[in-house]
């Protein structure tokens, strides 16, 4: 007896997919993995940018904002729009917020919202330029001028910050860096600079590590002309004061130089400021009033030369000394007339060579001692982290 069709079938074939169990459930899709470095976790350095990435799709719209602004930051995606990177210039100190959005066809459309903060600003130090550009835009420097970069904090990282200054001369006039503090950095030629030499110098240092926790706060340039070669000669031995003018003597005077209780400092000394008057004080190094020796009088015609107080100016107390003995507290003590001449005539940067003057050499660090360091000492440099 044959068996029925319907035995058959229940005995011989498989059930067909599916059948009497329902339709199998799709797999979920997964979602779109969205990610903005640095957001919430760690301070950002604004010298790098922002960066959204997504994994899965990609990326269909991202928006950054400054929190204290309202300014919304540019951008551009990279390829197939997998990651967004900033291209304005992010700061120190400030919140931004980012909210970007994935979306396609093989994963869930995903959205991200992010605050990314930046290192604060007292993190950071300034590169500030010495002279003021602006102070000699109309004089220029002179031949003794070094270039200074002076930060507002201590270097530590001096090696690393010193590869990112740079200094070009026209015409050409090889130097070197040295640092006479941890905060300020010079630039000097083996000799003066000639005159008419244009120097631009520049510090790449915006978001760069000095050490300590300290950051770069912007990077700075700054362009100098060198005026006629103006170069004083103060002779202790002669009690005289001549002057050269692009290598030609130009005046001759008398001067007193400092007592032997404050001599004055030997070696080359560089005009750092010049003002009509300056009232000097004694108590600014420990004679204040009470003490032997005290004094506090209004000078004129002064012509800054050291950190130290050191000064040439006008001195008419002093004028039956002047050419036969010193009896300044350090200056250069000129009559009224030769104070006069000195002051129309130098500038920043102008020099001031003292020799014979019983004093010690002017340090380094005094403002300007640059040129008392030999240049072989000086080019090698002492940057050493």
């Amino acid at each position: 007896m044959w068996p029925s069709p319907s035995s058959a079938a229940c005995s011989c074939c498989p059930a067909a997919p599916g059948a009497g169990g329902g339709a199998a459930s799709p797999s979920p899709r997964p979602a779109a993995l969205i990610t903005v470095d640095h957001a919430a976790t760690t301070l950002h350095n604004p010298a790098t940018p922002i960066v959204v990435q997504a994994d899965g799709e990609p990326l269909s719209k991202v928006v950054v904002t400054s929190v204290r602004t309202g300014k919304v930051v540019a951008g551009t995606f990279g390829p197939k729009n997998a990651t967004w990177t900033s291209t304005s210039p992010l700061e120190f100190g400030a919140r931004y917020t980012v909210a970007a959005e994935s979306a396609g066809a093989g994963f869930l459309s995903a959205s991200k919202s992010a605050v990314v903060a930046t290192i604060p600003t007292d993190k950071t130090a300034y590169a500030n330029v010495v002279p003021d550009p602006g102070l000699v835009a109309s004089t220029g420097i002179g031949v003794g001028q070094p270039m200074v970069f002076q930060f507002t904090k201590p270097v530590v990282n001096k090696a690393a910050v010193q590869k990112l200054l740079v200094i070009t001369t026209d015409p050409p006039q090889p130097g070197a860096w040295y640092w006479t503090d941890d905060q300020d950095v010079h630039y000097r030629a083996a000799t003066y600079w000639r005159p008419g030499t244009r120097i631009h110098i520049e510090a790449h240092v915006f978001g760069v590590d000095l050490g300590n926790g300290i950051y770069g706060a912007e990077n700075n340039t700054a362009d100098y002309t060198v005026h006629d070669s103006w170069i004083a000669k103060a002779d202790g031995a002669t009690e005289t004061l001549t002057v050269f003018h692009n290598g030609a003597q130009v005046n001759s005077m008398p001067m007193s130089l400092g007592d032997p209780g404050h001599p004055s400092h030997n070696g080359p000394h560089v005009v750092s400021a010049k003002t009509p008057s300056i009232v000097m004080d004694s108590c600014t190094y420990g004679v204040c009033q009470g003490d032997p020796g005290y004094y506090s009088e209004t000078v004129y015609l002064d012509l800054r030369i050291s950190n130290d107080g050191e000064f040439v100016h006008s001195a008419p107390w002093s004028v039956g000394q002047q050419g036969n003995s010193n009896v300044s507290h350090g200056c250069v003590n000129l009559s009224p007339a030769n104070a006069q001449w000195m002051y129309d005539h130098f500038n920043i940067g102008d020099v001031v060579e003292v020799t014979n003057s019983g004093g010690p050499p002017l340090p380094v660090w005094d403002t300007y001692g640059d040129w008392e360091v030999p240049w072989s000492t000086w080019q090698a440099g002492n940057a050493t982290n």
